[in-house]
């Protein structure tokens, strides 16, 4: 599938559960998530059809929509194609989830490093017991980091959160739709930890909603699938019952924090979450390096 076709996808898929993401609570969301997860499983299990290699299950993966082979292989070919990533690159994965982005990393870093972390516990658990025993330089470990969406009972503020890595141990690092859920001080910090992670000249990729003219206007015209209309302090949101169910940011206000907290402006890649005619991705690609 094109990466034109994966954002698509992506998008009706948001737009379908626009209505569900913004009135109903967390746990009837979670269940109905679950039970459509479970009803793709068993087809395949009806149909014969097994998994791919190192593919969980649809009903384990804790966070995230959209063909796990794909957008991985989508991804990877950004962070070759906009973030320089080689295979000898010592790779930090923020937000790891259950493995999207490291399974197409195991072929392509030859003789680099892998590192992630996640805030959810199943998703990590199934990476240690089926990524790592086969590509031991691959590590995961679990963030125990409060979000009101993903984690509401973490003992972690994320503004406090310090990576579990040394100063400029990492060539590359990659969060994809990790700043989509985090408000303004949490965004700060993570970008204030990606440059003291970083060697000198590291790239970083990472994925945002962009509030800017363009976007704003689609938005206001219901042609978006995310109605990022609610404004709280610093940023904007579909749901001020729980923000962090999907968080944009003024285009602005976000280089502006990237100046500030070291980093540098590499390229930005728009994506068609808001409905816009020509994109790259279905979230806006940014990538930065460290000053």
């Amino acid at each position: 599938m094109s990466a034109n076709s994966l954002a698509q996808a992506s998008y009706d898929y948001q737009r379908r559960w626009a209505w569900l993401r913004r009135w109903l609570p967390r746990p009837a969301r979670r269940a109905l998530r679950a039970c459509h997860l479970l009803t793709l499983d068993g087809m395949d299990l009806c149909l014969g059809r097994s998994r791919a290699y190192l593919v969980p299950p649809r009903w384990l993966n804790p966070i995230g929509d959209g063909d796990f082979e794909d957008t991985g292989a989508e991804f990877l070919d950004y962070f070759i194609r906009f973030g320089g990533l080689e295979r000898s690159h010592h790779v930090l994965d923020v937000g790891c989830g259950i493995g999207r982005m490291a399974r197409p990393l195991t072929n392509y870093l030859t003789t680099g490093t892998y590192e992630g972390f996640d805030i959810a516990p199943r998703g990590v658990q199934w990476c240690e017991e089926n990524i790592s025993p086969r590509y031991p330089r691959f590590h995961f470990s679990l963030a125990d980091i409060r979000n009101r969406e993903y984690n509401p009972h973490g003992l972690v503020i994320a503004s406090d959160y310090r990576f579990p890595h040394e100063d400029a141990s990492f060539d590359f690092a990659l969060l994809t739709s990790v700043f989509t859920h985090l408000r303004p001080l949490e965004v700060s910090h993570y970008l204030a930890e990606l440059r003291r992670v970083l060697t000198s000249g590291g790239k970083c990729l990472a994925t945002f909603f962009l509030i800017n003219e363009e976007s704003r206007s689609l938005i206001e015209s219901g042609q978006s699938s995310l109605d990022l209309s609610q404004a709280i302090p610093g940023c904007w949101t579909t749901s001020l019952r729980v923000p962090e169910t999907a968080i944009g940011y003024e285009e602005t206000c976000l280089m502006q924090m990237i100046r500030e907290q070291g980093l540098t402006l590499k390229s930005l890649h728009f994506g068609n979450w808001c409905g816009r005619a020509e994109y790259l991705s279905y979230q806006d690609v940014v990538v930065l390096a460290k000053r």
